[in-house]
């Protein structure tokens, strides 16, 4: 009779076999878990958002941002009702902003304007445009340097009416005759008198020496000035007071000034107006809007 029992390769070959079969289904799989693992904590390729390198898991949840506060959110109101500045201090550095509108789906922005740029601890973002005689809300939000979200609730204002500003501002129909310095084109010198708290006109760097000269066109009666210093988040740029010459003659002040707008009567009658700053936090002076009232 035949032995039947099995050759030693033949044997061989089939466990071999068995184990290529397992090893083509298990490879794949390890392999497909560590790509998985990998791509979860780094980006290779770019994506959508440009750059590569590791992605962190962000912060849960967003902060109140009564957590980062420091005092009360002052909402100032231009005399026209046409613009407001949100004046607010926080207890660490962030980038702030503060959506608005007329009902709370908001539909208006505004950032803090400061050359300076990055996060910061003192606010003044401008809501423009605004409606005289209006109610309007609005909500704060900022970012802290390690992503943490901050967020109030809905609050609100309301603008003064059509009929408040009393004072026709002659300034804006004007020309500038002089100044000092400006900074730039964006911060040029026109955004002194041009009726938006959205520009500014500052120096290069004047301090106490900044001055701008305000061409009316025509010899006019003025019943006061109006002075809305720049200011920056570090607490430089601010005009705490200042002076006006007429037509090269008589100078008057120095009046006080400080963040918002300083309102000073004056009855004179004149045609050239030169602004200096007489006092100073230093650095790059200038004014958010300078008005003359006839």
């Amino acid at each position: 009779m035949e032995d039947q029992t099995p050759e030693p390769e033949t044997s061989s070959r089939g466990i071999l076999l068995i184990f290529a079969a397992i090893g083509i289904l298990v490879i794949p799989v390890i392999f497909g878990i560590l790509i998985s693992r990998d791509t979860a904590t780094t980006d290779t390729g770019g994506g959508a958002m440009g750059g590569g390198g590791t992605t962190l898991a962000a912060p849960d949840g967003v902060r109140d941002f009564t957590e980062i506060l420091a005092g009360d959110v002052v909402v100032e109101s231009d005399p026209s009702g046409t613009a407001a500045v949100l004046r607010l201090d926080t207890t660490i550095d962030v980038v702030c902003a503060v959506t608005f509108g007329p009902d709370n789906t908001f539909g208006g922005i505004a950032t803090d304007d400061d050359m300076a740029g990055g996060a910061h601890r003192n606010h003044h973002p401008v809501m423009v445009p605004l409606e005289p005689g209006t109610t309007y809300f609005y909500r704060l939000s900022g970012v802290a340097a390690d992503g943490t979200l901050y967020r109030s609730d809905t609050r609100e204002f309301t603008t003064p009416g059509v009929g408040v500003a009393a004072r026709t501002n002659v300034a804006l129909g004007a020309t500038i005759a002089d100044v000092s310095s400006e900074y730039s084109d964006t911060f040029q010198e026109g955004n002194a008198i041009d009726g938006s708290l959205a520009t500014e006109w500052s120096s290069r760097g004047d301090g106490d020496d900044a001055f701008i000269t305000i061409d009316l066109g025509a010899p006019t009666p003025v019943s006061g000035v109006g002075f809305r210093t720049r200011e920056m988040s570090d607490g430089t740029s601010i005009t705490t007071s200042f002076t006006v010459t007429v037509d090269d003659g008589e100078t008057y002040g120095p009046f006080p000034s400080g963040p918002g707008l300083s309102v000073a009567d004056l009855q004179v009658t004149g045609q050239v107006f030169r602004f200096d700053v007489a006092t100073s936090t230093g650095g790059n002076t200038g004014a958010v809007e300078i008005e003359i009232y006839g």
